[in-house]
């Protein structure tokens, strides 16, 4: 009884936090803001993103409190719970259909700049935001996963995910989703893959019924968290 007091404390402790964040996410900024149109979008995208990630994490709060409200079988609930918190994080290998995302560098007879490396962090980072938004559930650049940690960041001229460089062109994304169809039409025509075509890369999306992703190979950095030390 102590321990679903304790869980239950917990969730709707997680929820209220939820809400106070969606609600501030939804203040109007008191300043003027200066950024320039190319700013605002990609501040747009990532605001929506958020906006879309809070509401699912708070709907499914939602749910496990009420299987717990429902069931004497707290460990059941949260034995279910850690699997998916799992599967979420990266941590496990995943299967199913979705989206293969190619990238690769093409050059027309107008062309006047340097070698291209790698692509650039701020094209991926701006991708994975699109899907996101658009309903992505796990993304894998070339064999690294993205999880919530992932560093994407640029050295020496070229570009690193989660620590590792980037394999050699055409670069492979690969996307795990309930809709890909939908995805694919979305993509081709956002905003990600102009920015790709502006800067010299063929952007292509295709389809696919089984794509498997690998799982997060990293330790997990955990920061301004400590253990809780047990009443002796």
């Amino acid at each position: 009884m102590k321990i679903r007091m304790i869980l239950y404390t917990f969730l709707t402790t997680m929820i209220g936090l939820l809400i106070a964040v969606l609600f501030q996410s939804n203040s109007e900024p008191d300043s003027r803001d200066t950024r320039n149109i190319g700013e605002l979008r990609q501040a747009l995208i990532s605001e929506r993103e958020t906006q879309q990630t809070l509401n699912e994490e708070l709907n499914r709060q939602m749910e496990i409190l009420y299987q717990l409200e429902q069931t004497e079988d707290v460990e059941l609930v949260m034995g279910d719970v850690m699997e998916d918190l799992q599967e979420q994080a990266g941590l496990t290998e995943v299967t199913g259909s979705g989206l293969l995302i190619e990238i690769d560098i093409v050059f027309d007879e107008n062309y006047t700049g340097g070698g291209i490396k790698s692509v650039p962090p701020y094209l991926l980072r701006l991708l994975i935001n699109e899907l996101n938004i658009q309903g992505a559930q796990h993304i894998a650049i070339g064999n690294q996963r993205i999880v919530s940690t992932t560093a994407i960041r640029e050295a020496n001229g070229r570009t690193l995910v989660n620590g590792n460089w980037l394999s050699q062109f055409p670069i492979e994304i690969k996307v795990i989703a309930d809709d890909p169809e939908s995805i694919h039409h979305a993509m081709m025509s956002s905003q990600a893959s102009d920015l790709f075509n502006y800067d010299n890369f063929r952007f292509s999306s295709t389809p696919i019924d089984n794509l498997t992703l690998p799982s997060f190979d990293k330790n997990y950095r955990v920061r301004f968290m400590e253990p809780v030390q047990e009443d002796s």
